[in-house]
């Protein structure tokens, strides 16, 4: 068994000197940083010719963002540079968004204050209570949340913010958290293991494993089937599933494994569409949202199917045609600078047919037929 134990603070080492990315703080170092911000916009207030100041945020567009590959690592992932966009109180199109900024800053400053932590759904119910004028909407929150870390230049979590997780983990797999007896992921059952959305603890659990392979599954419906039919049992590997677009303890959670365990392939299977591909980057690349934070998730995931070559083994009655969303997630992966050539002929492919293949359509072989698929993938290693 291999045991380790990761960083969540530990970094990189950079090829690109204008990388902008947040710090991760103590408590009282981020309260620190919001008591700067405000005391600075005291201090333009009380200047002998006051005037409100812009906030000078980290631009997260895509004309902002980079894919940088570090010099000791084979990880990819997204960053954004040094440039910045402006939120002005005395625009009419960015005026909430100004006030909304320091709304979010003082509850963090609370929660910090309190020692607690909380979900970004908890802070919106907090803030719709608070101030229904500004927050009438999760993405609100979840938006003016990235606008404080751009500004104030620090981890989410840092500010008291947790991760909501919806990842589960079975297979080869023992975690112990701090002072808990170990838990064995092969023995959760078709459920499996769910992932904590305390990054801080999911940073110091200790994880054991005698697997070869870390497997990342698209759909629940999937790794319900896959861990049924204990599909660990003959491929020694570790099931994770975030049931569809990944969230951050997920991701978290993947790049901790991908630290603690780093001669362990991560292999991603997920639908044959536009979606499936871009649940895959994000896991891989991570996201031009979360630029400042991406590599602390970014881990080297190699795409094991459903892929073009495997559309022989599909009835034609299986494939269904391109949704319009699929064609909108298929165009913005396509301007993108992250995708690979190999990745990018795929997509071009899904594009050209007109058509996507779910992992389902591979029940027609039978329902414990998904085994036997990942199982020749490996040993054939047809993954990119």
């Amino acid at each position: 068994m291999e045991e380790s134990s990761g960083g969540i603070s530990s970094m990189k080492f950079f090829s690109d000197q204008h990388l902008s990315y947040a710090d991760i703080l103590l408590p009282h170092e981020a309260r620190a940083r919001i008591e700067v911000s405000v005391l600075n916009l005291l201090r333009i207030l009380n200047s002998p010719d006051p005037a409100i100041s812009d906030l000078s945020l980290i631009n997260r567009k895509r004309s902002n963002s980079c894919i940088n590959q570090g010099v000791l690592t084979d990880v990819s992932y997204i960053f954004l540079s040094t440039s910045f966009t402006k939120t002005s109180l005395t625009n009419a199109k960015t005026a909430k968004a100004f006030v909304r900024v320091w709304k979010v800053m003082e509850m963090c400053f609370q929660i910090l204050l309190q020692e607690k932590r909380v979900t970004q759904r908890e802070l919106f119910y907090k803030l719709l209570c608070d101030s229904p004028d500004y927050f009438s909407s999760q993405i609100e929150v979840n938006r003016t949340v990235q606008d404080v870390v751009a500004l104030l230049r620090c981890s989410r979590y840092s500010l008291g913010i947790m991760a909501s997780s919806r990842g589960l983990v079975a297979g080869r797999l023992f975690l112990q958290e701090p002072g808990k007896e170990a838990v064995d992921c092969s023995a959760c059952g078709s459920s499996g293991f769910a992932i904590t959305g305390d990054l801080n603890l999911l940073d110091n659990t200790i994880m054991r494993s005698d697997a070869r392979y870390i497997i990342i599954v698209e759909k629940h419906a999937i790794f319900h089937r896959l861990v049924e039919d204990r599909v660990f049992n003959h491929i020694p590997c570790v099931f994770i599933t975030a049931k569809g677009y990944p969230d951050i303890a997920t991701r978290f959670f993947v790049h901790r494994m991908s630290t603690t365990f780093p001669d362990l392939p991560i292999l991603a299977l997920v639908d044959w569409n536009p979606a499936g591909l871009a649940i895959l980057c994000t896991f891989k690349f991570g996201s031009i949202g979360m630029g400042l934070e991406a590599y602390r998730y970014a881990c080297n995931v190699k795409w094991i199917g459903l892929r073009g070559d495997d559309l022989n083994l599909i009835p034609e009655e299986s494939l269904v045609p391109l949704k319009p969303k699929d064609s909108q997630i298929a165009k913005s992966l396509l301007s993108s600078k992250i995708l690979q050539d190999n990745y990018r002929d795929e997509l071009s492919l899904m594009v050209q047919t007109g058509k996507r293949a779910e992992i389902e359509a591979l029940y027609c072989h039978g329902y414990d037929y998904l085994g036997k698929y990942i199982a020749t993938k490996i040993v054939q290693g047809k993954y990119i």
